[in-house]
């Protein structure tokens, strides 16, 4: 039976709770907590501090959504909740705290103003800009690398099935951040070598290793590593079509005509059916300056940048690797 409008508007209009539930719950830690072992509510916030009948409301709730099962008066594990530990291999738990920064909240109160002026309510964080906030607060700035780990270890899993990277000599990761893709690449491709691009700072907290070579700059002033391939992994979905043509002509500056570019995105679906990537969309508009994108937009800033996309992958969890050529 299809939900009423009524029950659609209600849904929506108070979707926040459900959101900041998980990110309370996140933060506190309650999946870390709970094992194998059912446990009530009362078990559980006697080892989380918390109090007993907010917590059992709070995950009767996100049990209500997958996110734990409710079994009884206890609860347990579900394959969603398992990803708010933090000892899982792919944890989201930091990717929730991070989404529950006081300051971030704050900035939402300004959402109109992005609406109405079609800028980036950013000016509302301290620093001025979603990055500086980020590297003037170091503990916020951990989770948000952490945040970013968890999801690139199933992104990166993906990519490798989905696409042959042994083919290329030479991989630059542009904006690689710790280098966690392109050492996973290395390590599946053994006759490849690798080089890191990214700010002086990032590339100084950077692990050497065998065949990655390490090398600082910025992406919108040039100077990028002559390669056979360029990796962008969720690099132009944080910035704006302007900031994002300048980041693909700085590689199209220094890449070899028989280079590929591999820019790694999430895809806005081109029928405008629910996808989180709409959400995200939203993320990046009000806190960053940034967009998501559909494949045709995607296909358009390549060709005006002196690229032809080739074909677009799907490598699941929404990622999608776009191959393009030099024009």
């Amino acid at each position: 039976m299809p939900e009423h409008p009524f029950d659609t508007i209600m849904n929506i209009s108070l979707g926040f709770t459900l959101s900041r539930a998980l990110q309370v719950i996140a933060e506190l830690g309650v999946a870390d907590a709970l094992d194998d072992t059912p446990q009530s509510a009362d078990e559980l916030a006697r080892s989380t501090g918390t109090h007993s009948e907010s917590l059992n409301r709070c995950l009767r709730l996100l049990s209500a959504h997958g996110v734990f099962q409710k079994r009884g008066a206890a609860y347990v594990h579900t394959a969603a909740s398992q990803l708010l530990r933090t000892d899982n291999p792919m944890s989201m738990r930091s990717w929730c705290r991070m989404q529950g920064f006081t300051p971030l909240w704050h900035i939402w109160e300004q959402m109109d103003y992005t609406v109405k002026t079609g800028r980036s309510a950013e000016k509302g964080l301290p620093g001025g800009s979603f990055w500086d906030y980020l590297n003037g607060h170091l503990e916020h700035g951990r989770i948000f690398n952490d945040a970013m780990t968890g999801k690139t270890s199933g992104q990166a899993a993906g990519l490798l099935a989905a696409y042959d990277f042994s083919k290329f000599r030479s991989i630059a990761d542009i904006g690689g951040g710790n280098g966690q893709l392109l050492r996973a690449l290395l390590a599946a491709n053994p006759s490849s070598t690798g080089v890191l691009f990214d700010l002086p700072d990032v590339i100084a907290q950077a692990q050497p290793a065998d065949r990655l070579t390490l090398q600082a700059g910025s992406f919108f002033e040039g100077g990028l590593p002559v390669c056979d391939a360029y990796i962008l992994m969720q690099i132009l979905h944080d910035w704006s079509d302007e900031e994002s043509q300048k980041i693909l002509t700085s590689i199209r500056c220094g890449a070899p005509a028989n280079a590929k570019l591999l820019v790694v995105e999430f895809l806005v679906p081109h029928d405008n059916t629910p996808s989180w990537s709409l959400l995200l969309d939203m993320v990046m508009m009000v806190e960053l300056t940034g967009r998501e994108r559909t494949e045709a937009e995607f296909r358009e800033m390549l060709a005006r940048t002196g690229f032809r996309l080739d074909r677009a992958i799907d490598a699941g969890f929404n990622t999608f690797l776009l191959e393009a050529s030099v024009a």
